[in-house]
């Protein structure tokens, strides 16, 4: 299952969940919200809470969290 990495230019969060992906030879799409226009907002009404940092994860379409939570699944497996 392929998984989805919503981030900004010059998040480290962002960063280091591309590389702990790419370390686990798991296959991710990153995608930069600035220059896909998409808003806070946008990101909220996807997974149906607050979204205040990036980045936002998601595993197919089951939303993971943030890099802790992605780290945090990760390591279980």
């Amino acid at each position: 299952m392929s998984y989805t990495v919503f981030g900004r230019p010059g998040c480290g969060f962002c960063e280091q969940a591309k590389r702990l992906l790419g370390q686990k030879s798991l296959d991710f799409r990153y995608v930069d919200i600035h220059a896909e226009g998409i808003s806070k907002a946008d990101l909220e009404k996807t997974i149906g809470r607050p979204v205040r940092t990036v980045p936002q994860i998601f595993k197919g379409s089951e939303y993971v969290g943030g890099y802790t939570e992605l780290a945090a699944s990760l390591a279980e497996h």
